[in-house]
C-alpha cells in the first residue's frame, strides 16, 4: 500500500462513526453452566484487549426487584436460596404458572424492557468495549407460555423494545443433569422451560450453544463470538469502489 493509500484510509476510517461496544448475552435453564461460561469468555475478552462490563439482569436491570422476591417469598413459599447438589433450594417463583400471575408479570417485562434500554444506553456510554450480560429479557419471556399465540404475540413486541444484542447465547442442556447440578426447581417444570426457550429461540434469533463440555462449550461460543466480530467488522467498516472512488459498505 502506498503512503497516499494509507493516508487515505486514515482520513476515512477518522470520519467514521464510533462502533458501538460489542453487546453479549447468555440465556438458558438454571444449571445450564452460564456463570461458568461467562467467567471464561470475560476473562478471554480481556485478554484480547477488551474492556468488558459485565451485568446481572435481576441485579442491573429488574423492575422492583426487592418487591418481586418479597412476592415470591410471603405468597409462593419460595425461599430464594440458591440451591447447591449438597444443599437443594426449594425455589418456587417463575415455576409458579397460574394464570393470574401472567398478567402482572407482563407488566413488569415491559418494564423490565424499558429499563433494559436505560441499562444498555448508560454501558454504551461508559468507555467499555464489549458488554456482557448475565441472563437478559429473554429469560423472562421464556417463563411465559409461548405455546399460546398471544403469548408469542406480547414476546414479539418486548423483542421490538429490548435492545437486541450483537449475539445472544442461548445455553442448552439436559434438564436432569442441569438439575443435578443447580437443585432448586421441579424437574418437570425445567423440561417445560427448555421447551419455552427453544421456541424463544426462533423468535429472537438467539445462538444454541449445544451441551457438550465446558471446554467445548467455550470453544463454541468463541467461534461464534469471532465470526459475529468479523460481520460488525466488515458491516462498520466501508471501502473504496474501484471504478467509482465512492465508498460503499462490504
Amino acid at each position: 500500500m502506498t503512503a497516499a493509500e494509507q493516508f487515505s484510509n486514515r482520513i476515512r476510517e477518522s470520519t467514521l462513526p464510533p462502533r458501538l461496544p460489542l453487546l453479549i448475552s447468555f440465556s438458558g435453564i438454571d444449571g445450564a453452566g452460564k456463570s461458568t461460561q461467562i467467567e471464561k469468555l470475560c476473562s478471554y475478552l480481556n485478554d484480547e484487549g477488551f474492556k468488558v462490563a459485565r451485568l446481572a439482569f435481576w441485579d442491573d436491570v429488574v423492575a422492583l426487584p426487592g418487591l418481586r422476591a418479597g412476592f415470591s417469598h410471603k405468597f409462593l413459599q419460595s425461599d430464594g436460596s440458591v440451591g447447591t447438589p449438597g444443599k437443594p433450594a426449594n425455589r418456587n417463583d417463575k415455576n409458579a404458572q397460574r394464570w393470574y400471575l401472567t398478567i402482572p408479570r407482563s407488566v413488569l417485562f415491559l418494564s423490565d424492557a424499558i429499563n433494559l434500554r436505560r441499562v444498555v444506553r448508560k454501558a454504551y456510554s461508559t468507555g467499555t468495549s464489549a458488554i456482557v450480560f448475565d441472563r437478559y429479557i429473554y429469560d423472562q419471556l421464556a417463563t411465559l407460555p409461548l405455546h399460546l399465540g398471544i403469548a408469542r404475540a406480547y414476546a414479539e413486541l418486548i423483542l421490538k423494545i429490548a435492545p437486541a444484542p450483537d449475539i445472544a447465547y442461548l445455553l442448552d442442556a439436559v434438564p436432569e443433569a442441569a438439575r443435578e447440578r443447580k437443585p432448586e426447581y421441579p424437574l418437570e417444570f425445567m423440561h417445560r422451560y427448555r421447551r419455552s426457550y427453544m421456541r424463544l429461540r426462533d423468535l429472537a434469533g438467539m445462538e444454541l450453544i449445544d451441551s457438550l463440555s465446558i471446554e467445548e462449550v467455550h470453544l463454541a461460543i468463541r467461534n461464534k463470538l469471532e465470526r459475529c466480530r468479523d460481520l460488525r467488522i466488515r458491516n462498520s467498516y466501508p471501502v473504496g469502489n474501484a471504478s467509482s472512488g465512492a465508498l460503499r459498505p462490504l
